[in-house]
């Protein structure tokens, strides 16, 4: 399993418990192809069940979290997402980078990924 696929997903799980104010991630004991095809989607449909509650208040309000080393943040949610969509993208052009090393064009289009 690829660790980049298992750090994005955790990565995934870990923001959506800080901005739900739950203490700590539950990540699934296996970490395997077919885990990641069950847990992932059920994950991204907990983030979409967000999005209809969030409001220009929400976007400003703090989110008090942890982060793994034990500090602590109080940020307003308008600054976590981009934080949150820029590490995808970057995950998303080290696969680039690594496709193009192996002689295979990667798709450049985000709907294609």
């Amino acid at each position: 399993m690829p660790a980049l696929q298992i750090h994005v997903s955790r990565a995934d799980r870990v923001w959506l418990t800080r901005i739900t104010g739950n203490p700590k991630p539950q990540f699934p004991a296996e970490t395997s192809l077919a885990t990641l095809q069950t847990e992932w989607p059920a994950l991204h449909d907990s983030w979409q069940g967000r999005a209809p509650g969030l409001t220009g208040q929400t976007a400003l309000a703090g989110i008090v979290h942890q982060d793994l080393k034990g500090r602590t943040w109080n940020l307003p949610l308008w600054q976590l997402a981009p934080h949150m969509a820029n590490h995808g993208t970057h995950h998303c052009g080290q696969v680039s980078g690594f496709l193009l090393a192996m002689g295979h064009a990667p798709p450049l289009d985000l709907v294609l990924y």
